[in-house]
């Protein structure tokens, strides 16, 4: 009988991703993944249905204060739309980065107790949340068909944005799972970090209403770009591409940081954790 030895070494650089080592894992992240998701609704009264009912009942709040109070002039589209679109980016954004970022820490049994490329573990977290992103869409075609929102050409570059946003949210949760297993105040910061974040991001409002000599640093926010991409591309408005451009800059610059910072501190999760 012929015997394998199998080396586990550390990576050759900061930066080194063993993309054949994942993909060698790729049963592990697909059943971390389907857990996630199973444990997530598991004894929940209306199950997976929660993943409709929260984005539209923010919708239909969004919707009656800022038709009442406020009145945005030139989102080009029925505002409960126009708000549904922006609140399930952000909905999965913010369920994705909360989930990954505590990834880490709630498989300790398992980091600790065998190897595996710990990179799996936050993104399994993310890919999880894209099932709620999938099943949710449904929900927007639906509330477009309702108010007449008519389709174009555009609509095929929706895809790019949503994968933008993806990449955006697996980016910042791998981060914050890293930090978080040394800085346990992560858990206590991230949620008014995040809260601060939907409020700089066009979720409930057209990045049009941000004041010129605003709109730079207000781009340096990636999910700003994301969200206008996406809308432009639903609603067959004209693509802002210096807007996205940035968006795309960002994300690469996050993603590069949190790589970084994951590889240097992935040494000592086992003994840290």
């Amino acid at each position: 009988m012929q015997l394998h030895t199998t080396t586990i070494e550390p990576p050759r650089g900061r930066f080194d991703i063993d993309l054949a080592e994942i993909w060698s894992y790729r049963e592990l992240l697909y059943f971390l993944t389907l857990r996630d998701i199973k444990v997530r609704y598991k004894q929940t009264a209306i199950g997976v249905f929660w993943v409709i009912l929260q984005p539209l009942l923010t919708a239909a709040i969004f919707s009656l204060i800022f038709s009442t109070f406020v009145r945005f002039e030139s989102i080009g589209v029925a505002y409960p739309v126009f708000a549904l679109s922006g609140i399930l980016l952000w909905l999965f954004v913010f369920t994705s980065v909360t989930m990954a970022s505590n990834s880490l820490v709630g498989n300790t049994n398992l980091v600790t107790k065998i190897y595996f490329p710990r990179l799996i573990v936050p993104i399994s977290s993310t890919l999880a949340c894209v099932f709620d992103l999938l099943v949710s869409l449904p929900l927007l075609i639906a509330i477009m068909l309702f108010y007449r929102v008519g389709f174009s050409a555009s609509i095929l570059a929706a895809p790019l944005f949503l994968i933008l946003a993806i990449i955006q949210a697996a980016a910042i949760g791998m981060l914050f799972s890293a930090l978080n297993v040394r800085f346990r105040d992560i858990k206590f910061a991230l949620p008014f970090v995040l809260q601060i974040w939907m409020i700089a991001s066009p979720v409930f409002y057209p990045a049009s209403s941000i004041p010129e000599k605003f709109r730079l640093i207000f781009a340096i926010n990636p999910l700003a770009g994301t969200i206008e991409g996406w809308r432009a591309a639903l609603f067959g408005t004209p693509f802002d591409w210096p807007f996205i451009a940035i968006a795309c800059i960002s994300t690469l610059t996050i993603l590069i940081l949190a790589v970084l910072t994951f590889r240097q501190m992935e040494d000592s999760f086992a003994d840290v954790i």
